[in-house]
């Protein structure tokens, strides 16, 4: 599992799930679109921790700088 995330693209997915869980915390968001919210937050936090998109893999993509 090599690193193909860069910094702009990890700070982006860890600020959006943040976003997201701020949204329902907060009560703005609630049923279906926050349990489909809640899932997509928590595999952007995931992926951004790790600096790893296994959907980048066979679409040949890396934001990483070389």
């Amino acid at each position: 599992m090599k690193a193909n995330m860069g910094t702009i693209d990890r700070t982006i997915r860890i600020l959006l799930a943040l976003a997201v869980g701020l949204l329902y915390y907060f009560g703005y968001i609630s049923g279906t679109v926050a349990i489909v919210l809640g899932v997509i937050a928590v595999i952007f936090l995931l992926t951004g921790i790790v600096s790893f998109c296994p959907l980048y893999v066979p679409l040949g993509i890396s934001t990483r700088k070389q």
